[in-house]
């Protein structure tokens, strides 16, 4: 038996499905070649989910496969079966993972619907008089 889990942080403790879980995707989406990986923390923002992962693939092919992949991989270390739209057409494929929310997007369609900037930008500030 390995000496530390992967789940838990050099501390020993163990760490939250959630951060499990992006380590999980985020992991995968490296192994499968995916472009310009951007991780969203929405813990503050959103009670929707705790993470979302914004993420391009070369076609649709690329898409479709990395879609399949995230959805086995998800599957095969027991986070269930994961819900997902947009597979048919790989332009944009969505799956819902429970905690964290994948993107995966052909280039031209992340550059039309921008969605990092939708939840990542903070709100403009006020100017005081």
């Amino acid at each position: 038996m390995a000496s530390a889990d992967a789940s838990e942080d050099d501390q020993g403790a163990t760490a939250p499905s959630s951060v499990i879980l992006e380590r999980l995707l985020l992991d995968r989406l490296d192994d499968e070649k995916a472009q310009d990986v951007v991780f969203i923390d929405l813990k503050d923002k959103s009670s929707v989910a705790d993470g979302m992962i914004v993420a391009s693939g070369r076609s649709h092919r690329h898409v479709g496969a990395m879609a399949d992949h995230l959805l086995r991989a998800l599957k095969d270390s027991g986070h269930g079966k994961a819900r997902v739209e947009g597979l048919p057409h790989c332009d944009w494929v969505l799956i819902d993972a429970g905690d964290v929310i994948v993107h995966l997007f052909r280039p031209e369609v992340r550059a039309f619907y921008n969605i990092e900037k939708i939840w990542s930008v903070e709100p403009p500030r006020r100017a005081v008089n």
